[in-house]
């Protein structure tokens, strides 16, 4: 039975497989082909070896938009492309082409308990290896649980209630009833995770005690992370009792004792639990937002609402643009930069930048945002769209332009770019393509067709339809595309004209876990506590403590308040930090702007509770019409009109209940009876 007998792998006569996934392996990665099995725990060279071919079966963490682990950012409202291939995994599941018998790339079910079971064999015989120390023997274990728990996180957020196999070796030999058996609670699985994340935790290193060759293994901070980010998940409405979870689970039960999978009672303590786990992590006093020392010759203009005392009370003393971009686009170093919690460097991030990139630029110009996206973005003195100032207007109409040139820091805005583009936030500029935009591609520079180019991506302009040529779905379709992880000098231009040494700047990150990430849970959080609550929680050693925690604005502003400053935006207002309702609406456009094409969205409109009124809803599937052309002249004018984007893929887009979690596959139901299929998925 492929679920579990499977999940053994023989030993001897291994070929390890191409290490493109998770690769924080570093030690000979081919020992298994010439080892038995008994040979593994007989010398702690073997066992570490052993625990770290471990991680080959866990996925790329980048993996967010081709063959991804999840239907991840093309399954979200902030993305979408004409491609309706199996590539594109997430577009195929918001279509309906996703189901119990086909589930593409997302089908790492067997992957996950493969790493299980090999963490249960570890468990089983790391007392045997004699040359290994007491201390190193605990941090192994520790790896262990870190490793097993991962696992079940990726088929947690995939699946939900998981299939629990404890501390079992699940040997082959075993009659099929062995195997058959019921699925954990979703309140269960939560406990179950995040319990082996703690237990990593108490002995796990931190990033500031682990050796920088070894920047890619799991840390303290890793652990308390990610327990942070599914304290977060389960707080909120739809595994907490919420609409969405009546409306999605309400009937879903356990047969054996007929507890609903998911919880159908609001508990209002999560929320402290989800705060408090946030603040262990920050107490570890060693993480702090990536900031760019301001460079007095090319200053970016603050607005006057904005502090400028030094980071992190203001704005001062730093460059809030580059502090942002460097982070992604592979100028920063991934090892030293104090935000990153847990990243590495992802092949995938690099690859599926030429999916930015207009096909004439040598790119396959697909990538495409929604008007909804950009319109979420602030102004410069922090106010939205719908609020503008006069210091800072917003004009919607698209023909008025700036009218000249703008230097913003290293940023370049250009006299003929529209007004609606003028006097936005640093992460509009650092994470939008947008009509009239500026590309430096600066290492294309040999010929100066594919540098220092303006993008308009309407159908007359190379940027659209027109350099698209016989590639009929490699063209934007909204007028918008993502920018965050492309660097100045990046081009893909190389044996276009005279270009031959255009680069991708590399190695580009993927940030698992960064600390604006754990801000915003900590403040969201916060934001939600009843009352003054006591909860117990693994502090920020590891070990389990008891906290009392309320929902205190000067805290909840303080953090908040870094995210803001980082990127040269004023803080909350009094306003919005003393009603719980506003302040929510605040941190929910704050996670869209901040964590932009980082594979969050996803996520998080399902457990809001938001996903079922809004991502099928044509009106935010909206974007310019890059079938026509910009020139006023032309017949086929009409570029300039904000339309509802003309694709099929945004046609067929469908939002079920059942489409918050993935369907688990066919054959594994059919091999064990007891485990229920998720609601509104067949068997």
């Amino acid at each position: 039975m492929k679920i579990l007998s499977k999940i053994i792998i023989g030993l001897v006569g291994i070929a390890m497989i191409s290490l493109s996934s998770c690769n924080y392996l570093d030690v000979d990665r081919y020992f298994e082909d010439t080892f038995s099995q008994d040979s593994i725990f007989h010398s702690q060279k073997n066992a570490d070896g052993y625990l770290w071919n471990t991680p080959k079966d866990f996925p790329d963490p980048g993996d967010i938009w081709g063959t991804p682990w999840n239907p991840g950012e093309m399954a979200s409202d902030e993305m979408t492309a004409r491609w309706r291939t199996g590539e594109f995994a997430g577009i195929l599941f918001t279509v309906g082409e996703i189901n119990e018998r086909n589930l593409g790339s997302f089908n790492i079910w067997y992957q996950m308990y493969r790493v299980i079971n090999r963490c249960n064999i570890m468990l089983a015989n790391i007392d045997k290896v004699s040359d290994m120390n007491s201390l190193d023997r605990q941090l192994y274990v520790g790896y262990v649980h870190f490793m097993r728990g991962y696992a079940y996180y990726h088929l947690l957020m995939n699946w939900g209630p998981l299939l629990i196999v404890g501390d079992e070796v699940m040997l082959s030999s075993e009659p099929a009833s062995y195997y058959d058996r019921e699925r954990a609670t979703y309140d269960e699985s939560i406990e179950y995770v995040c319990n082996e994340f703690a237990l990593a935790a108490r002995v796990l290193p931190t990033s500031a005690q682990q050796s920088l060759s070894y920047y890619e293994r799991p840390t303290k901070g890793a652990a308390l992370g990610l327990i942070s980010r599914l304290r977060l998940i389960h707080a909120s409405p739809l595994f907490n009792g919420g609409d969405a979870a009546r409306q999605s689970f309400g009937t879903w039960k356990r047969k054996s004792d007929g507890k609903f999978y998911v919880n159908q009672t609001y508990d209002p303590k999560r929320w402290a639990v989800a705060a408090a786990a946030a603040k262990s992590l920050i107490d570890m006093d060693i993480y702090q937002l990536h900031t760019v020392d301001m460079d007095a010759s090319r200053p970016y203009p603050l607005p006057e609402n904005v502090p400028t005392e030094n980071f992190p009370e203001g704005a001062g003393g730093i460059d809030p643009y580059r502090s942002y971009t460097d982070m992604f686009n592979g100028e920063g170093i991934i090892q030293t930069n104090p935000e990153f919690i847990w990243a590495m460097p992802s092949g995938n991030v690099s690859s599926y930048t030429r999916h930015s990139f207009p096909v004439y630029f040598g790119g396959w110009g697909g990538m495409s945002v929604p008007q909804r996206v950009v319109d979420s973005y602030l102004m410069a003195d922090g106010r939205s769209i719908h609020d503008a100032s006069e210091d800072y207007p917003y004009d919607p109409d698209l023909i008025n332009t700036i009218g000249k040139n703008k230097v913003l820091g290293s940023y370049e805005l250009s006299s003929n770019a529209p007004k609606m583009y003028d006097n936005r936030e640093v992460r509009f500029y650092a994470s939008i393509g947008f009509p009239g935009s500026y590309w430096p591609m600066n290492s294309a520079s040999q010929d100066g067709a594919y540098t220092k180019k303006q993008m308009w991506f309407s159908a007359d302009d190379v940027s659209g339809i027109k350099g698209a040529g016989t590639n009929i779905n490699d063209y934007n379709v909204s007028g918008y595309t993502p920018i965050k992880y492309i660097h100045p000098d990046d081009s893909y231009a190389n044996g276009k004209g005279n270009v031959t040494s255009a680069f991708i700047t590399n190695p580009k990150p993927f940030p698992i876990i960064r600390y604006a990430e754990i801000l915003l849970e900590y403040v969201e959080a916060l934001n939600n506590i009843e009352g003054e609550v006591t909860v117990k929680t693994i502090d920020a050693t590891g070990v389990e403590a008891e906290v009392t925690i309320s929902r205190n604005k000067d805290e909840m502003a303080k953090y908040f308040n870094m995210i803001r400053y980082r990127v040269g935006l004023p803080g909350a207002t009094e306003f919005q930090l003393s009603s719980k309702e506003e302040f929510q609406k605040v941190v929910m456009n704050e996670r869209q702007i901040e964590l932009f094409n980082e594979g969050y969205r996803y996520f998080d409109t399902r457990r809001w509770g938001i996903y079922l009124d809004e991502d099928a809803n044509s009106s935010n599937w909206r974007g310019l019409n890059v079938e026509r052309d910009r020139a006023a002249d032309s017949p086929n004018t009409g570029f300039w009109d904000i339309v509802t984007i003309n694709t099929q893929n945004v046609r067929d887009r469908i939002s079920k209940p059942s489409m918050v979690l993935l369907p688990i596959p066919h054959g594994e139901l059919m091999k064990v009876p007891s485990m229920d299929q998720n609601p509104g998925w067949d068997r």
